[in-house]
């Protein structure tokens, strides 16, 4: 029901009015279009000014004033990644906030405390060896991470075991690896 029937509806007690026909109902159908026009702008504005509504416009205007844009495409992600991003203050630097934020932002990395004092291990759990695009990650994580703290960046590698139970045999190793670099970074598909 438009604002056109609203209004229809308040003045139809009143008995005093043409309101199915006439100039009276042009005027009212008039001025409930007009009114439907504002409470769907208002509406839009409701939506993307809050951040866990905001589908296009809100989003973008979020993603202007952080750093860098997060790297997701869908939706929920993306408000994910500027909630993360949006949280960042002097209280939130515990390794838990920390991979928040990082997940959040699309980096597909964990943070953890070395032994070091103020120092920070970074791993990248779902990769074998040097991520291909490590600078811009390193970028990305450094800009995230407090400014007074140590990051040491730890790779994995394939482990002997690993690759004594994925590659029982030699014939099966040279199929699958064909250079050693290859087979630092394998990871079976399980």
């Amino acid at each position: 029901m438009g604002y056109a029937e609203y209004l229809k509806d308040l003045l139809r007690p009143l008995r005093l009015y043409e309101l199915d026909e006439g100039d009276g109902c042009a005027e009212l159908e008039s001025e409930g279009a007009q009114l439907d026009g504002i409470y769907a702008a208002l509406d839009t504005a409701l939506r993307e000014g809050v951040l866990a509504g905001a589908q296009d416009a809100g989003l973008d205007a979020c993603e202007e004033i952080l750093p860098f844009v997060p790297s997701h495409p869908a939706q929920q992600d993306r408000r994910r990644a500027i909630a993360a991003l949006l949280r960042i203050d002097m209280r939130s630097f515990t390794p838990a906030a920390l991979n928040d934020t990082i997940a959040g932002c699309g980096i597909r990395a964990r943070v953890e405390e070395a032994d070091a004092p103020r120092t920070v291990r970074v791993s990248f759990p779902y990769n074998r060896g040097v991520p291909e695009n490590f600078g811009e990650l390193k970028r990305r994580i450094e800009q995230i991470l407090p400014c007074h703290l140590g990051v040491e960046y730890v790779f994995e590698y394939l482990l002997w075991r690993e690759l004594e139970k994925w590659l029982p045999s030699w014939r099966e190793l040279e199929a699958k690896a064909g250079s050693w670099e290859e087979l630092e970074v394998y990871l079976a598909e399980d």
